[in-house]
C-alpha cells in the first residue's frame, strides 16, 4: 500500500493573524479557521488538555495546504536559536513556484519578511531565494526562467 497524497504541512505560530496575512500575501487562500480542542486532539499529538486555533491555507491550484496552528494551551515552545540556520536538524522550508520573484519578495517584506541569503540564478533554469517571515518561517521562492 502507498500513500494517496501529501495532505498538509503544519507550522506552529504565536501570531495566527500575522501568519495568515503573510501566506495570503504570498497568494494562498484561507480555506478555514477554527478552534481545535478536546481529549481526542491531545491523544493524537501526545499533549494533555490541548486548546489550539488553526487556519488551513490552500495553494491557488488547490493541491497544497499549510495548516497554521496557534497553541493557547499548552503554550508553544520556541526553538533555539530563534532564527536557526538552514543546516539545523529538523529545520525545513516550504518552497513555492512564483511568476515574479522580485514582486513577491517586495510584497512579503511589507509583512516583515527578510531575505535569508541572496536572490540567485541557477543556470538558465530558475531564480531562487529564501525569505524568513513571521515566527521565523522560512519560505523558498522559485521563478522558472523561460
Amino acid at each position: 500500500m502507498t500513500i494517496q497524497r501529501m495532505d498538509n504541512v503544519l507550522i506552529v505560530v504565536a501570531d495566527l493573524d500575522a501568519s495568515v496575512a503573510f501566506f495570503t500575501e504570498l497568494g494562498m487562500e484561507l480555506e478555514g479557521r477554527r478552534p481545535v480542542e478536546g481529549r481526542w486532539a491531545g491523544r493524537v499529538i501526545g499533549l494533555d488538555d490541548v486548546r489550539t486555533e488553526i487556519a488551513m491555507m490552500r495553494t491557488p491550484d488547490g493541491h497544497g495546504r499549510i495548516e497554521l496552528a496557534m497553541f493557547h494551551k499548552p503554550k508553544a515552545i520556541a526553538p533555539e536559536p530563534r532564527d536557526a540556520p538552514a543546516n539545523t536538524l529538523g529545520t525545513g522550508r516550504v518552497m513555492f513556484a512564483v511568476d515574479d520573484i522580485e514582486d513577491v519578495v517586495a510584497r512579503l517584506r511589507a509583512h516583515g519578511a527578510e531575505l535569508v541569503g541572496e536572490l540567485v540564478r541557477y543556470e538558465d533554469s530558475y531564480r531562487l531565494c529564501y525569505v524568513r517571515g513571521p515566527e521565523g518561517i522560512v519560505v523558498g521562492l522559485a521563478e522558472q526562467l523561460s
